[in-house]
This record gives C-alpha cells, structure tokens and sequence, in this order.
C-alpha cells in the first residue's frame, strides 16, 4: 500500500501542492515550521477522516481561504483508488472515493491505511490509560473498518447514559435502554480490543528486543473493569452479554455516583517489562523503547492481517532518541513499507532514503 501522488490545496500551510513520494523511503527535511508535519498529517487524515494532532477540522483550513483540498493516488495489491476530500469552512465536509460520494465515513476506511509515530508517542506508556485505549482503537479500526460504527455508536450511548444518570432520575425501566445500547456496542469494543492484545503479543517482544537488543521479556495485557477476560475466545454476543450483567450489577453505584463505573471506557491496557508493569518500574529508555516497540507490532499486525503493509509515518521521531536507539529502530523498520520520515536534519536519520526539502510550503527534491 503507498500514496502514488499527493494534491493539497489551502491545507494548512500548503496553498498549492503536488507531490510524488518514491514507493520506499521518503525523508523531509526542514526548519520547525516548515510544514513537514502538516505533510504527514494530510495523509493520515486521507485515511482517518481526522487530524493526527487532534486538531478540528477547521484547523486545517488555510487562513483566508474556503475550503481545504486533499487529493490523493493510492496503490494497494496492483488495485489503484482515488480519494479526494473538501473540508469548507461552512458545511460539511464533502469526501468521494474513485469520484463517488461517500455518505458515511466508515466507508472510507481501509482505502488506505497508516501506522503514525508522533514525538508525543514516545510517553505512551506513562500517559494515562485513556491514550492506551485509544491506540487499541485505531488499530482495530485498521483492522475492521467497521469498528468505526461500533466504537462511534458506544461512545453516543454511554454520552446519553451519563446525562441520565447525572439528571438523578432513578427510572429502571429508561435505563434498561441505555444499558442495552452501551452494552450492545460496548461489548464489540471490549471484543476487538482484547483480539488486538492477543494478536500484539508476541510481535511487541519482538519487537522489543530488536529496538533494545536486550532479552528482556515484555507483556501485553487488557485490565477490564469489569469481568471481560472470562468471555476471551468468545462471541461478540458473550461479550455483549457480559457487559450488560456488569452494568446491572453496579447500577447502585452508578446512581450514587452518577456516571457509568464500568465498561470499556474504564478498561486498562498495561504493559509489562520483566514481569512487572512499565510505567511504574520501566526507565525513561526503557517506556520510550516499549512506545516505539508498540507501533512497529501495531504495523506488523496489519500488515500480516492485510497482506498489504500499512504506510509509516514517523514524525521528527528520530532526533528524540539517543544514537543507539536511533539506530536500533532504522534497523527494525520494514523494507517493504512506505515510509514518510520527518526531521530538522538529516544527519539525524539513520536509514537510506529520497531526501526532500520543505521551507514555507515548498517541496524540492
């Protein structure tokens, strides 16, 4: 899978761009403020329908401007596609996939798909869980697009189930609704995050230790506020099941507190270093070699589940690490992936690639 040309029109800091990326290794080198940044952000908005740095939409609109273009020429298995996305500054954004319109976003999903590595990432595994949830999220949404419904419509009912209970009303019979459509979605979520754990594994020791060419032995596990592992293996309906049960048994609690005290959006993902939990015994080096090992196993789980590796997006990554971890992970990227590299310098990039300069919107070869 590669982005075979790029079109940008008003996107941030890019009034008017077309770019070809060589299919292997593409290094963008620039001063802070350049746009090297916005340039990956626009490809994985191309696959995500939302900005890598949270921003809203109208964020990245040009300044003065209408609406902001993205166009883009992807590949994948000898099959070419064609997005192409408005975002106007009024009305809603206007997304077509081979110049027929999209209604729902979910359907643009998986046309292409990204792994983004952003310096913020490196604190991955000190950072409340919430990030952590968050990241099993977007990696089952690259693996089932229609996780994007499911985790959508969860978040829609537990929103509704929350202003019920914060209201007071004490109505069994209205929250037995809310508790069928939390649990509903909810226990597809707690599901697909659990399959992402199981598969990760055994990628992320490996991964692991090609980064910090230690033994060390790493876990990845899922801490569910509620009894989930019990139905591990199971149906997306054992799940559901499950979930509900919970949901009744702390409703007691929940009308005391007057939010919802269980389900997915309290769960935990933790992640072990030697047996013991990394983000309180691991080192600085340490947690930042696990939050790199995390995103290469998050790659190489799509890609093996796809047979169409995913683009890499490493964003001015490199210049936070130390020379050995620098080049530990130039070692472990994929040969056979897209890679869109970021950095000030290029002295800081240790891996072979098309060097690309960008100052004030330009791009030069």
């Amino acid at each position: 899978m590669r982005v075979d040309w790029l079109v940008l029109g008003d996107f941030r800091s890019y009034h008017s761009l077309d770019w070809k990326p060589e299919p292997g290794v593409n290094i963008l080198v620039g001063p802070n403020g350049a746009g090297k940044t916005n340039l990956l952000e626009a490809v994985s908005y191309l696959a995500t329908l939302r900005s890598f740095r949270r921003a809203p939409d109208e964020a990245l609109i040009a300044d003065d401007t209408d609406a902001a273009i993205i166009r883009a020429g992807i590949s994948s298995d000898d099959r070419e596609r064609l997005i192409e996305i408005e975002i106007p500054v009024k009305g809603a954004r206007r997304t077509q996939v081979d110049k027929q319109r999209l209604r729902r976003t979910s359907d643009l999903l998986g046309v292409l798909r990204v792994v983004a590595f952003l310096p913020e990432d490196l604190d991955l595994i000190k950072r409340g869980p919430a990030y952590r949830r968050d990241l099993l999220d977007e990696i089952a949404i690259q693996l089932w697009p229609a996780a994007y419904v499911d985790q959508a419509e969860f978040d829609r009912a537990l929103r509704q189930r929350n202003a019920f209970l914060k209201s007071g009303h004490r109505d069994g019979t209205t929250l037995d609704v809310w508790d069928a459509r939390v649990a509903q979605a909810g226990g597809k979520v707690a599901l697909r995050r659990a399959r992402v754990v199981e598969g990760m594994e055994p990628l992320l020791g490996d991964a692991y230790r090609e980064i910090s060419s230690s033994d060390a032995t790493t876990g990845i596990s899922y801490q569910s506020s509620w009894p989930s592992e019990r139905f591990v293996g199971g149906s997306a309906a054992e799940f559901t099941d499950g979930m509900l049960s919970a949901l009744r048994e702390t409703r007691g609690t929940d009308y005391e507190r007057r939010v919802t005290t269980t389900g997915p959006q309290r769960d935990e993902p933790v992640l072990e270093l030697d047996g013991h939990d990394a983000r309180v015994h691991g080192s600085q080096g340490e947690q930042r070699t696990m939050a790199l090992a995390i995103k290469l196993a998050a790659h190489r789980l799509i890609a093996e589940a796809t047979d169409s590796p995913p683009v890499l997006l490493l964003d001015d990554v490199f210049s936070e690490l130390d020379p050995k971890r620098s080049s530990a992970l130039a070692g472990a990227l994929p040969g056979d992936t897209q890679t869109l590299v970021t950095s000030a310098r290029p002295d800081e990039v240790p891996v072979v690639g098309v060097v690309w300069s960008v100052d004030g919107g330009l791009l030069r070869e």
